[in-house]
């Protein structure tokens, strides 16, 4: 199986998980998914999204992020 190619790798200053960003295509067409793949130390949790809901979220976190202050 090949390996989907990353569209970003991000690292957690504090903590240290490795995030990579993923887009899985199904081999039958369809719908492309992205994989979220966190690993922290040895272990790994993967899940895959609609476009949709990676929307959602990141409008989420954007809303989030600016409203910290930042130093």
């Amino acid at each position: 199986m090949t390996r989907p190619p990353s569209l970003a790798k991000l690292r957690v200053p504090l903590g240290g998980q490795e995030i990579e960003l993923q887009q899985i295509d199904s081999e039958a067409g369809g719908m492309s998914l992205l994989r979220t793949r966190i690993r922290e130390g040895s272990r790994f949790t993967v899940f895959d999204i609609d476009p949709i809901t990676a929307e959602q979220w990141g409008e989420a976190m954007l809303r989030w992020a600016c409203s910290q202050v930042r130093e």
